[in-house]
């Protein structure tokens, strides 16, 4: 086969060329990349977690290595909403690669506003909403951790935007399959998983924790089984697409997301070792389609072959 494979794929009503995304956080608003990689050969880009007022995030340290991966407890650092329109928008919009904005709140009034205010913005080609986020109304809890309120705050930005909706689930959860059902019923167009896995690190010296916030969110290869396991579920319990994220560091990576039901994949942590790992694996993704002489990525989407099904 000569011809170059499709891969072109739809996430809920927005259709990608590639099904390569940056996971939000791990890829700053997309400028800081813009010298390092052709931006515009993306699938999309999701910039870091917007919030209506600017946010200087947790206390350093932040961040701390650990074996196959990172503890980050960054606290959501980030410019809010008036500095990003006015700030950051301007160089996107010149990009012909789609735009998500990941969008967090403390009140699903929060993430309504959000989502009302940004709906008119034409640079942005749709909303991600992180749910992972503590809700100061009921004691910290994050919305994502049940099915009722992840639900309420998918219909809250539901109902003031068009444009196409992907939730963020937490793998901090009982049943991650229950979450995406409940989003899915609410109104999301497509859901993204995992985010981070909470966890820790402890000087022994000092005997303290190494993050001033002491948790912080894992993420790298070290999850890679656990997120791929969860989009297996996920994928077979609900309608709309699914777009695998967890320790994706190269196309092997990549592929075994795809074949196991999602439609696209986001690449974070590998941003930070390989500020070309977005482009690797989209080369590497077209050359197993080649190789395998795959006219079009959706032959593989999904295609895991087991004995059992998961309902």
């Amino acid at each position: 086969m000569t011809a170059k494979p499709n891969t072109r794929i739809d996430i809920g009503g927005l259709e990608l060329k590639n099904p390569v995304m940056t996971a939000s956080g791990t890829f700053g608003y997309g400028r800081e990349f813009a010298d390092l990689i052709d931006l515009n050969r993306l699938g999309a880009i999701i910039v870091k977690g917007l919030s209506l007022e600017p946010s200087k995030g947790n206390p350093p340290l932040r961040i701390v290595e650990t074996r196959c991966g990172m503890l980050n407890a960054i606290g959501l650092e980030n410019v809010g909403l008036e500095a990003f329109v006015k700030e950051k928008i301007p160089f996107l919009q010149k990009l012909t690669t789609p735009i998500l904005v990941n969008i967090y709140g403390k009140t699903k009034e929060e993430y309504a506003e959000l989502a009302a205010r940004l709906d008119d913005i034409e640079a942005i080609s749709g909303i991600e909403v992180n749910i992972s986020c503590p809700n100061v109304k009921a004691g910290g809890a994050a919305f994502g951790a049940y099915p009722q309120t992840a639900a309420e705050v998918v219909r809250a930005v539901r109902s003031k935007t068009t444009k196409p909706l992907v939730v963020k689930l937490s793998p901090n959860v009982t049943d991650i399959a229950e979450i995406a059902r409940s989003v899915e019923a609410a109104g999301a167009d497509s859901v993204s998983l995992i985010n981070t896995i909470t966890g820790m690190a402890i000087d022994i010296e000092s005997r303290r924790p190494k993050l001033a916030n002491i948790t912080g969110g894992l993420s790298g290869p070290a999850i890679k089984p656990i997120a791929l396991r969860m989009v297996w579920q996920v994928a077979q319990s609900v309608k709309i697409p699914v777009i695998g994220v967890g320790g994706i560091m190269n196309a092997k990576d990549a592929l075994e997301f795809l074949v196991a039901g999602a439609a696209a994949v986001q690449i974070g942590t590998a941003n930070f070792i390989n500020p070309r790992a977005t482009l690797d694996v989209i080369e590497g993704i077209e050359s197993y389609l080649i190789e395998k002489e795959i006219s079009d990525i959706y032959e593989i989407i999904g295609s895991l072959e087991t004995n059992q099904i998961i309902s």
